[in-house]
């Protein structure tokens, strides 16, 4: 085996080797523990096909690497050679008209967004990080917004790849149209492949009008509870304009007000024992005072009476109340080892799989600290633990146990997903080969045989474990 080949195509400057060099290759935004062999940082797509047929006729195994956002694995190398996609960043190309975008794999989805913003839209994805727009389309990234405006998929026009076929070929698929159905909508095979089905070098993404009026809240509930009865109250009532709608536990908040000295706690009861912020955005028709008055009116019976849940309101026109929402993690980091569960439940299972799972892991691992939070409006939720820094050294077996506990709990008793929105990638692939029918692997094997004869990626869709 020999990289010699990769270094007439991208030059010796793009072919790194070196242990310093390849260093922050094998880190993602949750883990280390990548071993890649080298890194290639193709500059075109062209050069990407190029490598995919070297790759090939060298029997060398290639993982396409994006931002380096992702929290499964999937951009990490073991033993193989990162395809690093970070300088396909040209200038996204605006159809402002439209309301598209034409974004190299490797541009950042800030700078998409600054792009977008000069024309008065956006990509609507919200995310806490800063990905590339490929590894967005290969993890079907949701985020906050997904409520309102969908996933990846939801807001993908086309897209151009180079296939993991043996002979690097390029191919373009779907048009930048809102609707066409004129043939199997084949782009979507890309979408949560986790990079295993082929390379993803350029998207067409539906762009947003920029909201002209935004109005935050955050709600103390003193009944957890009664969360889903208020989120069926504010669709009744906002309908479209209901742009988020996110839950934090008690121990969520307070991690994040006690280890994250730039927030402040909007309440003056102290911190409550659930707590959820909502987003009602509309256009120009629609001033911010115009909704808080309809939003305090639709709050009414929550707040007042016999079955009143709302303890307290605070308002914000700006991003403060976003702030809270994305130090959660930080907070919970501060606290020891974080255990991470990115679950889907049907959103009427979300608070009762509270209650319910809490009590198993507190049977089973009682060291754990459960610090939930996540999208309760689209049944998404980061049940996670904290293993504390001040017990025992952690321990990675019991670890997993917990996690399997959850997961158990998420696919066999309440019919969701042990994957809402992260993705697959090595640090889950075992769950699903678990989780996923028989019949549904098989199938997606074969198609990424198909499809991906060459085989690049971490992922084996058809296999029964993770590499």
């Amino acid at each position: 085996m020999t990289l010699d080949a990769f270094a007439a195509i991208v030059g010796d400057a793009h072919l790194l080797r070196a242990p310093g060099d390849l260093a922050r290759y094998d880190v993602d935004g949750r883990q280390g523990g990548g071993a890649a062999l080298a890194v290639l940082r193709p500059g075109s797509t062209a050069e990407v096909s190029a490598l995919m047929r070297a790759a090939a006729a060298e029997g060398i195994r290639l993982v396409p690497q994006g931002g380096r956002t992702g929290l499964v694995g999937a951009g990490l190398a073991k033993g193989e050679v990162v395809l690093s996609l970070e300088r396909l960043n040209r200038a996204p190309a605006i159809d402002a008209l439209n309301r598209s975008a034409e974004a190299d794999a490797g541009v950042a989805l800030s700078t998409l967004n600054e792009a977008a913003g000069r024309h008065g839209l956006f990509f609507p994805i919200d995310l806490g990080a800063d990905p590339s727009i490929g590894g967005m389309v290969a993890a079907n990234t949701g985020g906050a917004r997904l409520l309102r405006y969908g996933d990846v998929r939801r807001n993908l026009l086309a897209a151009e790849v180079v296939l993991a076929d043996g002979q690097g070929t390029i191919v373009e698929l779907g048009r930048a149209l809102w609707k066409d159905n004129s043939g199997l909508d084949l782009k979507q095979l890309w979408v949560g492949g986790a990079g295993s089905m082929g390379v993803v070098t350029r998207a067409t993404l539906a762009l947003q009008p920029r909201p002209a009026a935004v109005v935050t809240a955050m709600l103390a509930l003193d009944r957890p509870e009664a969360a889903i009865q208020l989120l069926e109250r504010l669709e009744a009532d906002f309908g479209a304009m209901l742009t988020a709608f996110e839950g934090m536990s008690y121990a969520a908040l307070d991690a994040a007000f006690e280890h994250v000295a730039r927030l402040r706690n909007p309440f003056a009861a102290g911190v409550p024992p659930y707590a959820v912020l909502i987003e009602l955005s509309a256009g120009g028709a629609f001033g911010e005072d115009l909704l808080e008055e309809a939003l305090a009116a639709s709050l009414t019976s929550f707040m007042e009476g016999e079955y009143a849940s709302v303890s307290d309101v605070a308002i914000d026109r700006r991003d403060g109340l976003w702030a809270i929402r994305h130090a959660v993690p930080e907070g919970l980091r501060a606290r020891g080892r974080v255990i991470g569960c990115d679950i889907a439940l049907r959103r009427g299972d979300v608070m009762r799989f509270r209650v319910d799972v809490a009590a198993r892991l507190a049977a089973a691992a009682p060291m754990l600290q459960l610090h939930d939070f996540g999208h309760i409006g689209d049944g998404g939720l980061h049940y996670n633990l904290v293993w504390p820094a001040d017990v025992a050294p952690f321990d990675p077996v019991v670890a997993e146990r917990a996690r399997a506990i959850v997961f158990d709990a998420a696919c066999n008793d309440y019919g969701g997903s042990f994957s809402a929105e992260h993705g697959i990638g090595p640090v889950n692939l075992h769950y699903y080969a678990r989780f996923a029918p028989a019949a549904e692997r098989r199938l997606a094997g074969g198609i990424q045989g198909l499809i991906a004869p060459q085989r690049i990626g971490r992922v084996d869709f058809g296999m029964e474990t993770g590499r």
